[in-house]
């Protein structure tokens, strides 16, 4: 390290590992600094040893050391001569490991000699002999990571029981009794197993695709209809209104002809009333002039005729207070709340109707998608183990759900319930009240088959992902919910477990290893104790919505087991 101060060159600022500018840089107990990225890959190939070391320095770290975050940006000191070397770019370019002074990009990376090459340095490998065995590939700034960090060999097998890339000395060493084959063979069977999923991935495009086409047809089919609706509708709410005004003019008429009735009884009655009238004022001169008369025998000879007392001619008459046209009005007011409530409560139907009548409807993906040839029917369902081995899936458990009490190790496939909590990052997917682990394998749309060794008491099952992990409430715990399926094994036997309904299996717990086989599509999930004729436990029933994690109850260990 160089002292406080004194310059340090462009090559000591770079990850050592990834000769690139450090992202997240961290630093060791040594000084040394890298990506946190790079310092993770390197130390989790060295996992199953227990002792870590600092790839430039060599130091040693037993147990594995927290990461400690370096300053972002390194100090004045340390910043390189700009004379010399320019900012380091905003792309992340490769140096040519070849160049003096000021490097030139790199252009292909050489996975034999582990280096850089600008465009000028690349000749050799495309002119010399000597290098026509070497494989180069567009630039790479992490060709650290092909050299072993303990033997510091280059990176050329494959261990398939840890999962993880080794060198020829660790094959003999670390990895002497464990399936290793050549990286390339791996490759062949992984690319075949991408090469299926590429085509299913392909054939799922075109199915969606294809539904995206009717999704968008049936949209413009639903808009036509709400068009159609919306002018039938009008036509018929037009009608109403039409009716309406009808039904107000026959009401008006019919106001109109009680009136005209009412008015002709009133002025008859005035008539005959005026006629009475005059008769009484022509009385009235009469006895006035009687009255007024100085001649007493002319007074005599009339008044006889003249004090007879007057006998109304036309009866008196008032109006009915009971009728009125405010009868009519009523009448109409009364049919306009009518049609108001039959029209709220028609309104408030046909919206519950609607709302009631989804627009789409959800329906579950179902069919093989293990690709098959033309016309080949559904495939048969395993009897023997070789037959479940034909289904076998690597299973690994996802750090970030383990329980803070299990240790997880070999390749994160076994986990240990400890008393001693271990140092894990706070995680919204960790179990917090419970000792339980999901793997980070999602299964979905294939046939799966995994087995499992456990002591003491544990669970085995699958969950979806969306499973609830904080909290103590039963709710988090696998088969206690809507969203897991469990098999619980004790010494009393087994009990198969799904949102919290349990059915006791009768079975002695004689098996030390548990096979598990999922058929996504056909909706099952089987346990079995494992041996050449499989004797089944128990079997669940289910439409599959979601993908599925493998889960785990740990109550002293459980290993998830190697298939071959």
């Amino acid at each position: 390290m160089a002292g406080s101060g004194a310059w340090v060159s462009d090559e000591e600022l770079r990850c050592p590992l990834c000769a690139d500018w450090p992202r997240e840089p961290v630093t060791l107990a040594c000084g040394d600094t890298f990506c946190l990225e790079c310092i993770e890959v390197s130390w989790a190939q060295a996992d199953p040893i227990g002792v870590y070391s600092c790839p430039r320095c060599r130091a040693t770290f037993t147990p594995r050391p927290a990461l400690r975050g370096a300053a972002p940006t390194p100090p004045p000191e340390r910043l390189p001569r700009p004379e010399l070397v320019p900012f380091p770019p905003a792309r992340r370019d490769v140096p040519c490991d070849f160049c003096t002074g000021r490097k030139r990009t790199a252009v292909k990376s050489c996975l034999v000699c582990l280096a850089s090459y600008c465009d000028a340095h690349v000749r050799p490998h495309y002119d010399s002999p000597a290098f026509r065995g070497h494989k180069l590939v567009d630039g790479t700034g992490h060709l650290a990571r092909k050299v072993c960090p303990q033997h510091e060999k280059r990176l050329e097998l494959f261990c398939r029981s840890d999962r993880m890339c080794v060198c020829a000395l660790c094959a003999v060493r670390e990895h002497r009794d464990h399936d290793v084959v050549s990286a390339e063979e791996e490759r062949a069977e992984g690319q075949k197993v991408l090469a299926m999923t590429q085509a299913e991935v392909q054939q799922t495009i075109q199915e969606r695709a294809k539904e995206l086409e009717e999704l968008r047809h049936e949209a413009e089919s639903l808009k036509s209809s709400a068009r159609r609706v919306m002018a039938d509708s009008g036509k018929i709410f037009a009608e109403m209104i039409r009716s309406t005004e009808r039904l107000c003019s026959e009401a008006n008429s019919l106001i109109a002809a009680n009136e005209k009735a009412a008015i002709v009884q009133v002025e008859g009655h005035v008539q005959r009333l005026e006629e009475e009238i005059m008769g009484l004022r022509k009385r009235e001169g009469e006895l006035r002039l009687v009255l007024d008369t100085e001649d007493h025998i002319h007074f005599l000879q009339n008044y006889p005729s003249l004090c007879v007392p007057h006998e109304g001619v036309v009866p008196k008459v008032v109006l009915n207070p009971e009728f009125s046209l405010g009868v009519i009005s009523k009448g109409v007011t009364d049919m306009k709340e009518y049609l108001e409530d039959i029209c709220r409560k028609e309104l408030a139907k046909i919206s519950k109707r609607v709302d009631e009548t989804p627009v789409y409807l959800q329906i579950p993906r179902t069919g093989e998608k293990l690709l098959k040839a033309p016309g080949q029917g559904p495939l048969p369902d395993p009897q023997t183990r070789t037959d479940f081995l034909k289904y076998s899936c690597r299973l690994s458990f996802d750090p970030c759900t383990a329980f803070r009490e299990l240790s997880l190790s070999a390749g994160n496939r076994r986990a240990i319930r400890k008393r001693d909590l271990q140092v894990y990052p706070d995680h919204p997917e960790r179990f917090d009240c419970y000792s339980q682990v999901l793997c980070q394998e999602a299964l979905s749309g294939h046939r799966y088959y995994w087995e499992a060794e456990g002591s003491g008491e544990f669970t085995i099952g699958v969950a979806y992902k969306s499973i609830r992990r904080k909290g103590k409430t039963p709710l988090c715990l696998l088969g206690y919910n809507d969203k897991s399926w469990s098999l619980l094994c004790s010494e009393m036997g087994y009990s198969a477990w799904h949102n919290q309904v349990v059915k006791d299996i009768a079975a002695p717990h004689s098996a030390t290893r548990i096979g598990v086989y999922v058929d996504y599509a056909g909706g099952s999930m089987s346990f079995y104790n494992v041996s050449e004729s499989m004797r089944l436990i128990h079997t669940f029933h289910a439409t599959f919505t979601e993908p599925l994690c493998a889960g785990f109850g740990v109550g002293s260990s459980v290993t998830i087991c190697q298939l071959k």
